[in-house]
Order: structure tokens, then C-alpha cells, then sequence
């Protein structure tokens, strides 16, 4: 019943206050704003009347109540003026800014305090703030109340409270011994509400100074922000705060930015006027410090100091010579200065340029471990150091496909970073033996090769051996280590493979530039492109080390470079070990194949007292490498070992029988047999052979087709694009259809290789020919048809008839078209041979003599409709052939 009547009461006082123009009394209001919000807002909305006319708040005051959003908003960027081609193209070093203007990103859109913050105990309460005050106890109630202009609150039932320049805690107590004192059994509960505002002035180099209304908890820090911060001249550790014309503080924002010190951050008050100075003496630190940034000073300010606010140097920086850059009056110097000691010998001045420059990246007192092994890097070293301490254990510190046999250590002998090799037996030095086991020196490199040279042979190996999870993770893992490391390598040697090759010229006699080009040609004749050799092959790994030691090669310093040649499994350029001998070379380059000829080698040798001649060393091998010291001669620059394969070696030849043999298949010949010989151990034909037809392929001669085949329809396209160009084509009786055809059909086939033979004649030992590896020999079934192609208008094959002529099977076909060249027409006999027909007329009676089971009738196309393209000939006239081998092969 009593919120029922307190609802009526606020519903009159609205209706008298809209109307009547009625003021209503202190306690009314307080009823009404005991109402729940919402129904405040509902009885206001239905009879029009504005709630802050009751509350007695006006509209800015609800906006204060809001919370602050977005007070700082982006700052407008300059214009950027428009740069020339050299501005813009011009490398750019990285550009500092000066320390903590970063800070204030925007400039201000609202200026309405914030009112969310916690309000401490020592805040002085004044006019236009609002206490909340609760009673609980006998009685319960709340009031919120307004400190008036001469410092009093009224609450209601107790005489006016004196509070102006009191501090928040000193009123809670007045107040709660207040109403324990004039109301019995009832306690209070006092709470800040709505601070008041106040008007302050941001002066100076403000990025927007002026007036502005603030919340009385503002402090120094909060009035620079609401101002949109400082300018780009700003000082920000001389920030003044002005009261009645004296300087009552300093404020320096590093203090806050860089201690967190917010002691000099007092709350201003109403009056007080901010200023901010321009900027003093600035430095600028840049480089290896975790802050670098345009600092500004104070005097007497120290490096120390400087250094401090840089938030000190990284781990990488030089101390020992920082560079200072200074302006000296009229001339600019260079100081060293050494940050280091713990006196520094320096003092900061206005103007002065600090570059930390970070240590050399180069390891000092480690040795390198690169290639196939399972933990590439850098580890330490010290005196005494050997292989066996870093190459523990084959299984443990090697992948699967590392060369046991065969390893380097790179080590510099001068200040010129020259380099010398040391070959060792890596696992001969995993297990301690002295020989082998070198004592290491500081920045050695340990270079360990796989024992493949191409990817895929790699690939399988490492896939035959089923490797686990764990392993194949490991492997993958040295793999991009080891791509980082070889570029360190190289970096440390002083080279880049993608540099310009060094070519070496030595007055044009065999000497290692020769090898090089001799050796780049044999490369491209290969097959192998650089993409294809494994990760940790010789050709990859010792690439940087032979470019080295080309590069450091002079007329004192002869190139520590020999070649092997021949029956060994990796032919090529290795670098010279220190007292390198045969033996030495030869395991480098990954042992001697089954073929080489142990009884003898020889070195090429350019003698040293006459650059302009060579010998000629004729050795044992085997005992070359059983340590012979007569044998095992001592290698010098440039020599080149030329390993010899056995006499008449060969490795297994096949060659491969099929059709109407009694027993065809592969067979392994001895060198120099004869196609007769092998056909006697195949024993000979079957009763169904027809010996004309057969067709024999050789691999050589399939290659060199291909490379015909390649060439002459390049040629082709060259020359339709002549003459298209000449507007002949477009007048052409060929279609596009058709010349389009051909030419893929050039650029699909794929070679036979036939070597047209007589069999009957070798059978009879009337011809000879040898055989090679990889050769086939197709034996048909007899054969009863002619075949007709070309420019017929049928083209087909037909059931052969003794007596029957060309014009007759010509005829069987539909006769030829129009563009048929009569005068050209050719036979491809059974065994692959090409024969004219007489010419007593294309239709002669003799002409049927010509003609045997399995011959093809060809019909060219005239001349006259290939726009003087000859090459449409030449091309047709190969499909036709090579047509007519596979279809004799195809019916086997």
C-alpha cells in the first residue's frame, strides 16, 4: 500500500510539475527517486515529462554518468609529399622514433571525464560532488545527496553536515557519528556517487591545448590524453602543472613509461594549468639494444642513464666500441666509446648518434659438424679435442646413408681464411684409430659425404632399409639443417656457389680449369640436373671447397685440386689432402668399380720446373693401394689419375629374341658375337617364320631417331611460321586440321630404332653383323597381305594375289586422291626396305613381280599441296616408315 501511494504521489508531482508549473519539494523528489528506474522512465515517457527535470540532472550530467569510450581517436596522417623515382627505389634505413610519443595514437573526440574510476580514501570532497548514504538497522532508507555551494549536504531528519576541503574518509566517519548520535539503531554506509567536474587548461606543445572540463580524479597523465597528447616537438619529461601562477609540480612521463613510477602524477585541481615545454636535448640509440628510439635528456644525465632507457644492450651487441656520431660546432666526429667498463668514459650530448653493432656471427673456439650426420651444427672445442669426440658411434651420430670410408676436415691456416684439407676413415676414426682420428683445432669443419651421388638411388636405399619414425624424422631434420649450415659453410670459406664460376687458365696445357670444363661438359651430357643429386653428395658438398681453393690459388700458392678419372665409382675433382697419396684419391672417390684394371694406372702430371710440359706416371695400382710407398706415389696440384678398365671388359650384354624362334627370349652374348651365332643357339626358326619380315631394333639408333625426330618437327613449326608470315599458308590446300595433326603426331611418336637387315643373307653367312646390348630381333608368322597407305581413299591392307600390280591393290583402295603424288609412290618391303616400282608406267605388268607378302604400298602427297614446306616430305615419309616397323613388331 505504501509503494501504491508513493507511485500516486510521483504520478501528481509530475502532472503539477508539467502543468502547474509546481515546484516540488525536496522529499517528493526523494520519493520519485525511490521509484525503480524503470518505472521512472515509463511514467516519464507516458505523460512527457524529462526525468533529469525531477532528478534534478540535466542532460550532460546523464552523459557523464555513461562510461567513456573512444575519448582518443586516430590522428590524421600528413600528407605525404610525392617522392622522385631515386626517392622511392633508395634503400631506407630503419627509421627511429622518439620514446613514448607513440603513446598517444590519436587525438581526442569527447572530452567527458571518466567516472568508473575507484575513488581513494584522501580524495577532498567539494562542491557538486554526490555522497550515497544507506541507513540500515531499526530504520532502513538511502539517500543520495549533493554537497551545495557553500560545502553542506542535507540529509534528510538531521541538521546540514559541513564537508567542503574534507577528505573522503574523514567524511564517512563525520557522517557515521553523526547519525549514531541523532538516530538511535541505525548505522551508515557512505559511497562516492557522481563526482563533480572541473575546468583545467592544457597549454604549451599540447597536440590540441585549451580548456577542458575534466573529472575532478584527473590526474597529470589523464589531462595529456584528454588533450589528444603532445606534439612531435613535445618534451615529456618537463611536463609543468601550474596553480595560481606557481609550478606546484614536475612531471616526467619516462618516470611512468619506463619505472612505472605514477608518484609526480598528482590529481589536479580546478584551475590548473598544464604545461608542456618543447623538447630538450635528444640522442638517438639504435642497434643491438632492446629499445632503440630517439631518448630525450635531462642534464647531467649519464650513459648509464641513456643506456638504461634503451632497456640495455642484447645479447649479441658489441660493447667494447660503440660509435657515437656527434655534431662538434661545424664539423661532425666519430667516438669510440666503450660501454663495457663500468666507468664509461662518455657523456651524452644534444644531437648524438649511438649505433651498438652486434658481434661477429662467425663461432669462435668450435668445431662444425656438416652432412650426413644425425646432429648437424656447431659444438665446442677445446685443446686436445679429436673426431672420435664428436663422432661417437656409427649408429648413434651418422644417417644410414653416410660413407664410412671417406671424410674431410676443412681447417683455415691463415688470416686470409685459406683453407687446407685432412682426409680421414670416419669409421676408423669413430673407433679411435690414431691414423685417423685427428686431433681437431678451433673453427674445424667435419664434412661427412653420403655414399650415393644421385637422389633416387638414395631414395630406394634409404626405403629398402625401413626405416623407423624416429629415424625418418631425424633424417628430414639434418636435411634442413644441413641447408642452413652449408650456407654458413660457404660464408665461412668466403664463397657462394651462385657466384660466378672462377675459370683458371695455365697456358693452354691440361690443367684443372680444362678439367673443370671438361668435366661441366660431361655433366650436361648427362642427364643429371643439379636437383637431382642427393643432399649429401660429393658434388654437393665439396662444390664450395674445390670453388675455394680455385679462388685462393695463386703464383705462390699452387691449386691444392686433383682429378680422377675412369673405373671408379665417383670420377671427378677432389681437393689435394695434406701428403695425399694415389690410395687416398682413390678411396675419396668411392673405390674401384669391378671393371678397373689393377695392374696398372697412370698419372698426368704437370711438371713443376716447366709449366709448358706434362708426364706421364705409369703405377701398380694394387699395390698402390696396399700402401706400397713405390706405387703409392705422393700426389701434386693438378694431377689427374686415369683409371684403366680391363681389357675387353664388358659388363652383362643382352640381347633379346622374339616371334618364330624355336627358343626365343633374353640371352647374355660375349663381346663381339654375331646375330648368326645366336641364332643357332636359339636353335634356329620356327616352321611358321618369315624370314624377309623380320625387324631388328638397336637402342643407339633409337636414340639418334629421337633426337631426328625432336629436330625435324622444331623445324617444321619454324618453317610453317615462315610462311605463314608470307601469307602462303592461308592459300594452302591443307587444311590447319591437317598440318596441326602432323605435327603432334611428329611430337608423340616415339623412335623404333630399325636397322633394316636382310635375314636370309646373315643366315647364310652372306652378311655378318655384331651385336650390341640392347639389341631385338622380331621374327613375324608368314605373311599373306599388302598394305596400302598414304593418299588413297581408303587406306587398308589386302589378301596378296600372285600377278596382282600396284595400280591393281591401288585400285582395290578407291583409287588415289587428288593430291596424291603419282610419280613418288614407293614400296616398304617386308624387311624395311625402301624400292621404286619401274617406271614403264606407274601401271606396268611388271610391277606385280615387285610386290611379296607383307610389303606396303606408300602414296606421298604431291609437293604441290605442301605450300614448298619440304619438310612435309621428309616427316610423312618417317611416320610412314615407322608405321609400317611398329605394325610389324605390334603383330607378334
Amino acid at each position: 500500500m505504501k509503494v501504491f501511494t508513493q507511485f500516486i504521489s510521483a504520478f501528481i508531482l509530475l502532472c503539477s510539475f508539467s502543468t502547474l508549473a509546481f515546484t516540488p519539494t525536496a522529499s517528493q523528489i526523494e520519493q520519485f527517486k525511490k521509484l525503480p528506474k524503470a518505472q521512472q522512465e515509463a511514467l516519464a515517457k507516458q505523460y512527457g515529462v524529462d526525468v533529469s527535470t525531477i532528478t534534478g540532472t540535466n542532460q550532460s550530467n546523464n552523459q557523464n554518468n555513461t562510461e567513456q569510450q573512444n575519448s582518443i581517436g586516430e590522428r590524421a596522417e600528413p600528407e605525404k609529399e610525392k617522392l622522385t623515382d631515386e626517392e622511392r627505389f633508395k634503400p631506407k634505413a630503419d627509421e627511429l622514433k622518439p620514446y613514448g610519443y607513440e603513446l598517444f595514437a590519436g587525438e581526442p573526440t569527447t572530452f567527458m571525464p571518466s567516472e568508473n574510476a575507484a575513488v581513494p580514501d584522501t580524495y577532498i570532497v567539494g562542491p557538486g560532488d554526490q555522497l550515497k548514504i544507506n541507513f540500515y538497522g531499526k530504520e532502513s532508507d538511502s539517500f543520495e545527496v549533493i554537497v551545495d555551494r557553500e560545502g553542506r549536504i542535507s540529509i534528510p531528519d538531521l541538521s546540514p553536515v559541513e564537508v567542503a576541503g574534507l577528505t573522503f574518509a574523514e567524511i564517512k566517519e563525520l557522517i557515521k557519528v553523526k547519525v549514531e548520535q541523532e538516530v538511535i539503531g541505525v548505522k551508515a554506509f557512505i559511497s562516492l556517487g557522481q563526482l563533480r567536474s572541473m575546468r583545467i587548461l592544457v597549454l604549451g606543445e599540447a597536440y590540441k591545448p585549451g580548456s577542458y572540463s575534466v573529472s575532478s580524479l584527473t590526474t597529470v597523465s589523464h589531462a595529456l590524453f584528454v588533450s589528444g597528447g603532445v606534439s612531435d616537438i613535445a618534451s615529456l619529461r618537463n611536463i609543468q602543472v601550474k596553480r595560481a601562477g606557481n609550478v606546484v609540480a614536475n612531471f616526467d612521463l619516462y618516470d611512468l613509461l619506463i619505472n612505472g613510477d605514477s608518484s609526480n602524477d598528482i590529481v589536479l585541481k580546478s584551475g590548473d594549468a598544464v604545461f608542456i615545454p618543447s623538447v630538450g636535448a635528444q640522442v638517438r640509440v639504435e642497434g643491438a639494444v632492446k629499445r632503440p628510439a630517439i631518448f630525450e635528456l635531462k642534464k647531467g644525465e649519464s650513459a648509464k642513464q641513456l643506456l638504461a632507457m634503451a632497456g640495455g644492450l642484447k645479447p649479441n651487441a658489441y660493447a667494447k666500441s660503440a660509435i657515437v656520431e656527434r655534431f662538434n660546432f661545424d664539423r661532425k666526429e666519430v667516438l669510440s666509446v666503450d660501454f663495457s667498463k663500468p666507468q664509461i668514459n662518455y657523456i651524452p650530448q644534444d644531437g648524438d648518434r649511438i649505433r651498438f653493432n652486434s658481434v661477429s656471427s662467425q663461432y669462435q673456439n668450435s668445431v662444425s659438424l656438416i652432412g650426413a650426420v644425425a646432429r648437424p651444427g656447431n659444438y665446442q672445442w677445446h685443446q686436445g679435442k679429436r673426431i672420435s669426440d664428436v663422432l661417437k658411434s656409427v649408429r648413434g651420430d651418422l644417417l644410414p646413408q653416410a660413407d664410412l670410408s671417406y671424410g674431410l676436415v676443412i681447417r683455415e691456416i691463415n688470416i686470409n681464411g685459406d683453407i687446407e684439407a685432412h682426409q680421414f676413415d670416419v669409421a676408423q676414426a669413430i673407433i679411435k684409430n690414431p691414423e685417423n682420428n685427428l686431433q681437431l683445432q678451433a673453427n674445424d669443419k667435419i664434412v661427412v659425404f653420403s655414399r650415393f651421388e644421385e637422389k633416387e638411388a638414395e631414395l630406394s636405399a634409404l626405403a629398402n632399409m625401413a626405416l623407423s619414425q624416429e629415424q625418418q624424422e631425424q633424417q628430414l631434420k639434418a636435411e634442413q639443417w644441413h641447408k642452413f649450415e652449408q650456407k654458413e659453410f660457404e660464408k665461412y670459406i668466403g664463397v657462394n656457389q651462385e657466384d660466378e664460376e672462377l675459370v683458371l687458365e695455365d697456358n693452354k696445357i691440361l690443367t684443372i680449369a680444362e678439367i673443370s670444363k671438361r668435366k661441366a661438359k660431361e655433366e650436361e651430357d648427362q642427364e643429371l640436373k643439379p636437383e637431382d643429386y642427393a643432399l649429401f653428395s660429393r658434388h654437393n658438398l665439396l662444390a664450395p671447397i674445390i670453388a675455394k681453393f680455385k679462388q685462393q690459388a695463386s703464383v705462390q700458392q699452387a691449386m691444392q685440386l686433383v682429378e680422377i678419372s675412369g673405373n671408379v665409382t665417383f670420377p671427378g675433382i677432389y681437393p689435394l689432402m695434406i701428403g695425399g697419396e694415389v690410395s687416398d684419391l682413390i678411396t675419396a672417390a668411392g673405390g674401384l668399380l669391378e671393371s678397373a684394371y689393377i695392374k696398372q694406372a697412370e698419372i698426368t702430371r704437370i711438371v713443376a720446373s716447366d709449366g709448358s710440359k706434362i708426364e706421364h706416371l705409369r703405377f701398380d695400382l694394387e699395390s698402390a693401394m696396399k700402401g706400397d710407398l713405390q706405387s703409392n706415389i705422393t700426389l701434386q696440384s693438378k694431377d689427374s689419375i686415369n683409371v684403366f678398365a680391363i681389357p675387353n671388359w664388358q659388363e652383362n650384354v643382352k640381347v633379346e629374341l622374339k616371334g618364330e624362334l624355336k627358343f626365343p627370349g633374353t640371352y647374355t652374348i660375349r663381346r663381339g658375337e654375331t646375330l648368326t651365332e645366336l641364332l643357332e643357339r636359339a636353335g634356329g626358326f620356327s616352321k611358321f617364320a618369315e624370314q624377309k619380315a623380320a625387324v631388328f631394333t638397336r637402342t643407339s639408333i633409337k636414340e639418334q631417331e629421337q633426337k631426328q625426330l625432336a629436330r625435324l618437327s622444331t623445324e617444321l613449326r619454324r618453317d610453317i611460321a615462315s610462311k605463314s608470315f608470307q601469307n602462303s599458308v592461308s592459300s594452302s590446300t591443307l587444311s590447319y586440321e591437317e598440318m596441326n595433326k602432323l605435327l603432334n603426331d611428329l611430337a608423340s611418336v616415339e623412335a623404333v630404332g630399325r636397322l633394316v637387315i636382310d635375314l636370309p643373307l646373315i643366315v647364310n653367312n652372306q652378311q655378318n653383323l655384331v651385336l650390341q646390348d640392347g639389341d631385338t630381333l622380331y621374327v613375324p608368322s608368314k605373311r599373306d597381305s599388302i598394305s596400302v597407305i598414304g593418299e588413297v581413299n581408303y587406306s587398308t591392307s589386302h589378301l596378296y594375289k600372285t600377278g596382282v600390280s600396284v595400280d591393281d591393290y591401288l585400285a582395290l583402295s578407291g583409287g588415289l586422291k587428288e593430291r596424291a603424288a603419282e610419280d613418288r609412290i614407293y614400296i616398304i618391303k617386308a624387311n624395311g626396305s625402301v624400292k621404286i616400282p619401274n617406271t614403264g608406267g606407274w601401271f606396268a605388268a611388271n610391277n606385280a613381280d615387285q610386290l611379296e607378302p607383307g610389303d606396303t604400298i606408300v602414296i606421298p602427297m604431291d609437293a604441290g599441296h605442301m605450300d614448298k614446306l619440304t619438310l612435309w616430305s621428309t616427316a610423312t615419309q618417317i611416320l610412314y616408315q615407322l608405321g609400317v616397323a611398329v605394325a610389324a613388331i605390334g603383330s607378334l
